[in-house]
């Protein structure tokens, strides 16, 4: 469902395949295992086309919002206009925003920036 990368000093982590209403908290899980492994490293998620859904998108707003707690900055990439609208709506206004991107290479570029 998830596999992992590091890339100029950021996480990547892909989402494959969409983890369904009841898949949602274990997703969540396991993308905040993998930052709580690599903090402060800034984390991208990508989401692959068989994972763009409203499940995929809300174990992300979640995970958010937990990073938000660790301070560590968080966004995502997905070619889905309709994800990334759902993202962007819903990711709430306290704490770091969640910057989503259309393109990971671009992606991966900004959070480096940011974070140096």
């Amino acid at each position: 469902m998830l596999s992992h990368r590091r890339e100029h000093d950021v996480l990547v982590l892909t989402v494959h395949e969409d983890p369904g209403i009841s898949g949602r908290a274990e997703l969540t899980d396991t993308i905040m295992d993998f930052v709580r492994a690599f903090q402060p490293a800034p984390v991208l998620v990508v989401i692959d086309d068989a994972a763009a859904t409203p499940a995929t998108a809300s174990a992300v707003l979640r995970a958010h919002r937990l990073c938000g707690d660790l301070n560590v900055l968080i966004s995502a990439a997905t070619h889905n206009a309709s994800v990334r609208r759902l993202l962007e709506d819903n990711a709430g206004s306290s704490g770091a925003a969640l910057v989503v991107h259309p393109r990971v290479d671009v992606a991966i570029d900004t959070a480096y920036s940011a974070a140096a």
